[in-house]
């Protein structure tokens, strides 16, 4: 499978700048630092979309746990690749005013460095809210082969929804799917917002040293739409479409997509203008086979 630093190597497209490639995990603990203060107009609207997005995945993993045998349990949720913590806080807050009566939230990924930061960003937030909910933060690399025994005992019987932002990039399709669908139940719902492929084309995920001056960047695939769902399909996903979301530029039904307008690059930040025209984000949502 081609990166997309092969894809941009043998294009057009060169990046004056000094670029070093390393490891992702490496990457991601150098990133940690300036990763939500570095203007990544990507995560920005990630955020905006999620915000809208929440609400009707819940409804929807509410509906499966209340209708299981284990509805009477607490349901375990868990931000696969959290990083920052940048949507697990916005999981926490739309779960708490939905189910505030308990769940267990988890926030999973490979790096050291952006789970520090998380833990502190979610212990402000939670004490600056009052909140008596906490939130488990564990290490977990999508890119290793795993099993149940290295999991959270709280995913002991399997996590009842799972979301997974701006990680994708960074995995083979099979890989990933293979690692939501062993910390996923049967029927569990999964979440899944990405790169779109018009901007892996010309560009992937990756920071500027403060430093160094060197631009950093992660190893990156150019995952399509299709080719997502196809691996999705062979592990047991299907995609569930969510009605109360808006389709735009919609691929495939109940495949989300956001390019960049002119309004939407005022809203973004200057980094954004220049992808105007250009299809930027996707989010889909899963079911996994019962």
């Amino acid at each position: 499978m081609a990166t997309i630093q092969d894809l941009l190597a043998a294009g057009p497209i060169k990046d004056p700048q000094t670029t070093q490639y390393v490891d992702t995990v490496q990457a991601y603990d150098k990133w940690a630092e300036v990763y939500d203060t570095d203007g990544n107009f990507l995560q920005r609207l990630d955020t905006i979309e999620m915000r809208s997005l929440l609400p009707g995945f819940l409804d929807r993993v509410f509906a499966f746990q209340d209708a299981s045998e284990t509805g009477s349990l607490r349901p375990s949720l868990v931000d696969l690749g959290c990083g920052t913590g940048r949507n697990t806080i916005q999981l926490l807050d739309t779960l708490l005013a939905k189910r505030p009566d308990g769940f267990d939230l988890i926030g999973l990924d490979a790096s050291p460095g952006m789970l520090e930061v998380a833990r502190t960003a979610l212990k402000e937030h939670v004490n600056k809210n009052g909140y008596s909910q906490a939130v488990s933060l564990e290490i977990l690399d999508i890119l290793q082969p795993i099993s149940s025994s290295r999991l959270p005992p709280s995913l002991d019987i399997g996590a009842a929804g799972v979301i997974c932002t701006l990680v994708l990039e960074h995995i083979p399709l099979a890989q990933f799917f293979s690692v939501a669908s062993t910390i996923m139940r049967p029927g569990a719902y999964l979440l899944v917002t990405n790169m779109h492929e018009e901007m892996g084309m010309q560009s992937q995920a990756g920071f500027t040293d403060p430093e160094s001056g060197v631009k950093i960047r992660p190893t990156s695939y150019c995952h399509a739409i299709p080719d997502v769902v196809d691996a999705a399909r062979r592990a047991g996903f299907s995609v569930e479409r969510l009605d109360d979301a808006t389709e735009v530029g919609s691929q495939e039904s109940g495949v989300l997509v956001r390019g960049v307008d002119e309004r939407l690059g005022e809203m973004l930040g200057a980094r954004a203008k220049k992808w105007v025209g250009v299809n930027v984000w996707f989010g889909i949502c899963f079911r996994k086979a019962e």
